[in-house]
């Protein structure tokens, strides 16, 4: 990895950890909170239940304008999100019904700005793509990775820092950093995602340098994989960093010990709202994405997650992405 990219995100990553220092567990009293440590010590609730009380703005006429005639007309803005529970990005509240986290709260943000209803639907990961597609959803708001192989089909609106994640058992001694750390090693990561991509070239590194490759192993959901975690059946549970931290100071059983950029060894990752190709969209979005970045309710949107770290200062269409070859 190149030394600014290191620095950058182990920096991304530092902040996230110490913006997510767990200081008391959910509190039914209150609704269903988890209160954390800010970076400078203060105590900071994430309100976990389905009274979200969502950060709000306005719709900007002149952006709404730019939004494809149809969807206009529909009055909706059809988001798809992943059905997996992932906090702080996207899962269920306290009611187990009520999606909430950092994604649906951007993607309310963006479908205000475009005069628009969100409506969020969630769905297995590789459905989120079958549906964009087809056309039955408008955009993904679901920590989906801008790739270069991804640009054949879809357009990309950054609107966050895409960090990775290695979550391993607390007090294992474990530090990731490169091919050579997980040589031999039993690792868990979803399919279909780049942190997949990432482990099995990575394996492929370690192989060629002589040592053993990566013993990859694939879960249902979250609570099996971090089940096998905690019974030793796996070493590490590469994912996104924000969850990975958010798991680790939430539990007090796990630990992040080690990240990487989204996007490999040269290019700083990034989240983005995806849509199909060529539909009229991106340009719509991107515009949003910047009118709640310099409005100040992204800002405080990341703030509410504990993401801060990984805010960005503009969103770019279609910015250099995970490259096919990720190293």
């Amino acid at each position: 990895m190149s030394t600014s990219i290191t620095r950058r995100t182990t920096a991304a990553a530092l902040g996230l950890t110490a913006a997510l220092v767990l200081a008391a567990c959910s509190n039914p009293d209150d609704g269903g909170t988890t209160e954390v440590a800010a970076a400078k010590g203060a105590g900071t609730k994430i309100n976990l239940s389905p009274d979200q009380r969502r950060i709000t703005t306005d719709k900007v006429d002149s952006i709404a304008a730019e939004v494809p005639l149809k969807i206009r007309k529909r009055g909706t803005l059809e988001i798809v999100d992943s059905s997996g529970s992932a906090a702080p990005l996207t899962f269920y509240a306290t009611d187990n019904k009520t999606i909430i986290g950092v994604e649906p709260d951007i993607a309310h943000l963006v479908a205000e700005v475009l005069g628009l209803k969100p409506h969020i639907s969630t769905v297995s990961w590789e459905n989120i793509f079958v549906g964009l597609d087809s056309s039955k959803y408008d955009v993904g708001f679901s920590n989906i990775t801008d790739t270069e192989e991804r640009k054949e089909k879809y357009d990309f609106a950054g609107y966050r820092e895409d960090n990775l994640g290695f979550e391993a058992r607390k007090g294992s001694g474990l530090k990731v950093t490169g091919p050579k750390d997980v040589a031999g090693k039993t690792v868990a990561v979803s399919s279909g995602t780049n942190q997949e991509k990432l482990l099995i070239e990575w394996s492929r590194e370690a192989v060629k340098a002589g040592l053993k490759p990566v013993n990859i192993k694939y879960y249902q959901n979250a609570g099996d994989t971090y089940l096998a975690l905690q019974s030793g059946r796996i070493d590490l549970y590469l994912g996104p960093n924000p969850t990975a931290a958010y798991h680790a100071a939430t539990t007090g059983k796990t630990e992040v010990v080690g990240t990487y950029s989204g996007a490999g060894a040269t290019l700083q990752g990034l989240i983005a709202a995806t849509t199909k190709k060529d539909s009229g969209l991106v340009k719509p979005l991107a515009d949003a994405l910047n009118e709640i970045i310099h409005n100040g309710t992204y800002a405080k949107v990341l703030k509410r997650w504990g993401l801060s770290s990984e805010a960005v200062t503009k969103s770019e269409i279609n910015p250099p992405g995970l490259p096919r070859t990720n190293k």
